[in-house]
């Protein structure tokens, strides 16, 4: 193969120069997926029952949290020391280092809180969202590609020519190959492969699971985070600038940790004797109205359960009960039947005004006599 390799001009980072100000590719690559994810969940959130503006105000202000998780992640295993001692750096991120992990992290923290606040399920809405993060982790990862980062190691070949062979094998386009071409090798696209198991989880999640008549809210949520996670084990064992903790990569102990920890809940779950909403049927109205009903029986619950316990208190300790009241009533029955002070002192007053006017009487009497 007669191929001039150092001839290759790597892709531009920047999508649109004005002036002073530069708008990146990788940010238009993450801006498209988010706006397209958002479609999405909003075209299959009003098959549920929900509002466009329940979808809207998630993004809205979600997404300014992912990317802050997404950053934050980064720093934390990536150096953590040099950004404390150039502070400046760590909200750098129009220089790259978002990791997704932090996003997910960040993503979901938020929708609980704010979905516990709107008094709205979680489960189900999650399920919308998880096919929304496919879509945008699919299109995100071509923002790498255009900075030249998250690849992997050399690929395999005894030279130049074998290494564009082995890559051109895999039927990817030329545009990849030559991207791939960093500091004198040519290195594995592993941003393409993510993308590409991605899409095959995305295609799943569509098409097969959500056809289910058995599956349970949350359940596709959950085989996002097993699907993701399973695959991003491998293709993290092939790069070269993964987050580290001690000598383990971090995005392979996440993923471990993910895994066990959904399919736990996931089986934990299928094992509840309890009736469970299937996503298949899910209307946001039907569990509302779950809802209502759930709250009036505990309440009638709560109400039973006191009047138990009252009469069973009554049952065990009749006569201190009746001891109990019985001092009560005659404390009442004197304290009403007794007149007032002031009336008794006006009394008091009033005889003592009179016994001088009796004497009075008395004195007349005599003097009339003695006349």
């Amino acid at each position: 193969m007669n191929f001039d390799h150092y001839a290759i001009v790597a892709p531009d980072p920047v999508f649109l120069r004005i002036g002073h100000l530069s708008i990146q590719w990788y940010a238009i690559f993450i801006l498209t997926g988010v706006v397209l994810a958002l479609f999405v969940s909003i075209r299959e959130g009003k098959k549920k029952g929900f509002e466009r503006d329940l979808f809207e105000n998630l993004v809205l202000a979600g997404l300014p949290l992912c990317i802050l998780g997404a950053r934050l992640y980064f720093v934390l295993f990536n150096n953590l020391a040099w950004y404390l001692s150039n502070p400046g750096q760590i909200l750098a991120i129009w220089q790259g280092g978002l990791a997704i992990h932090g996003a997910i992290i960040a993503a979901g923290l938020y929708a609980w809180w704010y979905l516990k606040r709107k008094k709205m399920p979680i489960l189900p809405i999650l399920d919308i969202a998880a096919v929304g993060f496919f879509i945008g982790q699919i299109i995100g990862r071509f923002g790498n590609f255009m900075n030249q980062e998250a690849h992997g190691g050399v690929v395999y070949g005894a030279n130049l020519d074998a290494q564009r062979e082995f890559l051109t094998s895999l039927l990817m386009p030329t545009l990849i190959v030559n991207g791939m071409f960093i500091n004198g090798n040519y290195h594995h696209p592993t941003f393409l492969y993510e993308a590409i198991w991605n899409v095959i989880g995305l295609l799943i999640a569509v098409f097969i699971l959500r056809r289910l008549s058995k599956l349970l809210i949350g359940e596709i949520a959950a085989f996002y985070l097993i699907w993701y996670s399973f695959g991003r084990m491998f293709i993290e064992a092939l790069r070269t600038d993964s987050l580290m903790i001690g000598p383990l990569r971090m995005a392979q102990v996440i993923s471990v940790v993910a895994i066990i920890g959904v399919t736990i809940v996931v089986i934990y779950r299928r094992k509840q004797e309890k009736e469970m909403m299937l996503y298949s049927t899910f209307q946001l109205a039907d569990w509302q109205g779950q809802q209502k009903q759930s709250k009036k029986h505990r309440t009638k619950t709560q109400s039973s359960k006191h009047n138990q316990l009252r009469n069973k208190a009554q049952h065990q300790n009749p006569d201190k009960l009746s001891n109990e009241n019985q001092p009560q009533s005659q404390t009442i029955h004197t304290q009403t039947n007794k007149p007032p002070q002031h009336q008794i002192k006006s009394k008091n007053v009033n005889q003592n005004q009179n016994k001088p006017q009796n004497k009075n009487k008395k004195n007349n009497k005599k003097r009339k006599k003695k006349r």
